[in-house]
């Protein structure tokens, strides 16, 4: 059986992934619709070929020897507005850039998405990893996830209140994994100018405001996160130093409070200054929401710190960069190092947040 529409062979990923590593797909296509997805899926289960769904690139580490099956990219970019009930339903196709949408759905007062300005990647990933930012998740607004199921082919609409979704999971990445390929991701915003303003970091953007009644909009709120973004390193941008990178590459933990207080004893100085304090968090189910980043520069793990040619960002200690040339082993070796060093530091497990693509072993045994 021939695919339905032209394929390329051994296309290297590491130019389509924002790390810069890895090596080649043994084929890669590009889908502009379920229809020709489905087709190319049934073509890739008649020849036994795995198949991998590659959004922007922002959250994968390839593996040096590359992926030996079918590569697909999603370049729908449909978006429509539909009136719902007093809000609004915006239907976007997975192969969206997802600060595009943000973009858009800023400027036409629709709110919901601001806090998530400026990071990576396209629209099918969101629900995937329920990205979240600056006091804002993805699936507070998402209304229904589209998908075709990799085994048959199938066309599913899943609510997004059955998709499982928590701190940076959801049944996607869970009891879903491999199962399906998301397509479209339905959104339901409110109508409304102001932004929302939760987070630390943003609120001393407009401490000036505070008593005024001045509340930031949300483009305004958009363009603090996008600076405060830049400021870390955390948007693309090809003068940046740090740019080869998947973002965070760890997720912050979230632990019981006794572990948090006993984390803060072994390892927040006495008397700490509060930039010095360790940053933490009320999550759900009683639970601490820990900052990684503040873990592992008390690990012994500064920014800028290089291992080989893989480094932590200069302004950012969750960001794994690649200074130039860096390979895929180099990566990993310097994420084990920083785990087991956080692990001995104070027991906590970091969990990484890439997608490992084309390993002979599985994450844990890579970094543990």
């Amino acid at each position: 059986m021939d695919f339905p529409l032209p394929v390329a062979e051994a296309i290297a990923l590491a130019s389509l992934t924002t790390l810069g590593v890895g090596g080649p797909a043994r084929y890669l296509a590009r889908c502009s619709n379920a229809r020709e997805l489905i087709d190319c899926l049934a073509v890739a289960r008649d020849r036994g070929l795995e198949t991998f769904l590659l959004g922007g690139g922002s959250n994968l580490l390839v593996a040096d020897r590359g992926f030996d099956g079918l590569v697909v990219r999603l370049t729908d970019e449909t978006l429509i507005f539909e009136p719902a009930a007093g809000k609004v339903l915006v239907r976007a196709g997975a192969g969206m850039e997802w600060d595009r949408l943000v973009e858009r759905t800023a400027a036409a007062d629709l709110g919901g998405l601001e806090c998530l300005s400026g990071i990576p990647g396209r629209v099918g990933a969101a629900p995937i990893q329920n990205i979240g930012a600056y006091g804002q998740e993805v699936s507070e607004t998402i209304a229904a996830v589209h998908a075709v199921a990799l085994a048959t082919g199938e066309r599913r609409s899943l609510p997004g209140a059955d998709c499982g979704f928590g701190y940076r999971h959801s049944h996607f990445k869970g009891r879903w994994r491999d199962r399906y390929a998301v397509v479209g991701v339905d959104f339901l915003l409110e109508r409304r100018r102001e932004g929302a303003v939760r987070y630390p970091d943003l609120r001393r953007r407009f401490e000036d405001r505070e008593g005024t009644g001045a509340v930031p909009t949300l483009t305004e709120v958009r363009e603090a996160v996008l600076a405060i973004r830049r400021g870390k390193s955390m948007v693309l941008d090809p003068a940046d130093p740090n740019r080869r990178s998947a973002g965070s590459f760890f997720v912050n933990p979230t632990v019981t409070p006794e572990v948090a207080r006993e984390v803060r004893e072994r390892l927040e100085p006495p008397g700490a200054e509060p930039a010095d304090r360790m940053p933490a968090f009320p999550a759900a189910g009683g639970r601490v929401k820990i900052a990684a980043a503040w873990l592992i520069e008390r690990a012994g793990f500064p920014r800028g710190y290089r291992l080989g040619r893989a480094a932590i960002s200069t302004r950012h200690a969750l960001a794994l960069v690649n200074t130039g040339r860096a390979t895929a082993a180099e990566i990993v070796a310097l994420a084990s190092r920083i785990r087991r060093g956080v692990r001995d530091a104070c027991g906590v497990r970091l969990e990484p947040e890439p997608v490992f693509l084309g390993f002979d072993a599985g994450v844990d045994e890579l970094l543990d």
